[in-house]
């Protein structure tokens, strides 16, 4: 199985996956042009664009996504507030499985300040299996046999309580990142609840610019889970 990330920060969320079969967008947060470059100008290869809420660092070209070709899977409510329509758009419900190609995705709900967020576990024919997770607070569910994760790791609260109280960080703002984003310290919990003996690789989504640090970060997963990870930071 093959990643590829395009984009993971608050400016724009944007990966690339393949199961040497099947190839699916995991978002649309950046420009179109970025998203052709990123896919090596084969949108025509693209089996479907996964889309996890409507805010702009995560949907921002599903139309012209959806102009070239490609099938929008989302949520009624992120269809909704996106106000998207026509064959391209393909409505997800939560824990109701869909098939793609060679993949197999269940969505599943999340925590954020969206109109109806999901996650999604993707299962490929060729025993690949992956949990794709960010922008959401926690995680209610468990998952089993997994093989790799896009896990979100925003901000560490020491981190963020350290800069209210220098000022760097308002605290209405604080209040909102807790509200609707993972930490490290909430993801290393999860991790601990779920089954990893089949993981090769895990990915960090979205660190924070001003709340994270990527290298603190990268050896505490490391050292919880001894698993190789690695850092979406473009």
């Amino acid at each position: 199985m093959e990643i590829r990330v395009l984009a993971s920060s608050s400016a724009g969320n944007c990966y690339w996956i393949s199961d040497g079969k099947t190839s699916l967008l995991l978002e649309a947060g950046i420009r179109f042009e970025e998203i052709r470059k990123g896919v090596r100008f084969q949108v025509s290869t693209i089996a479907g664009c996964l889309v996890s809420h409507e805010h702009g660092d995560h949907a921002k070209s599903v139309a012209d996504v959806m102009k070239a070709g490609v099938d929008v899977y989302a949520s009624a409510g992120t269809i909704e507030a996106l106000g998207i329509s026509g064959h391209r758009v393909r409505t997800l419900k939560v824990l109701e499985p869909v098939r793609i190609g060679t993949w197999t995705i269940l969505p599943f709900d999340t925590v954020h300040d969206a109109a109806e967020p999901l996650g999604f576990l993707l299962a490929s024919t060729t025993g690949a299996k992956l949990l794709y997770l960010t922008d959401s607070a926690y995680c209610k569910y468990r998952f089993k046999g997994l093989t790799h994760l896009m896990v979100e790791a925003n901000y560490s609260a020491e981190i963020l309580r350290r800069n209210v109280e220098s000022g760097a960080l308002h605290p209405a703002q604080y209040k909102r990142v807790l509200r609707n984003h993972m930490s490290l310290e909430r993801l290393l919990e999860m991790l601990q609840a779920n089954d990893l003996s089949q993981v090769r690789e895990i990915w960090l989504l979205h660190l924070s610019d001003q709340n994270s640090d990527e290298k603190a970060f990268k050896r505490a997963v490391e050292s919880a889970t001894g698993k190789p990870v690695y850092v979406a930071s473009r």
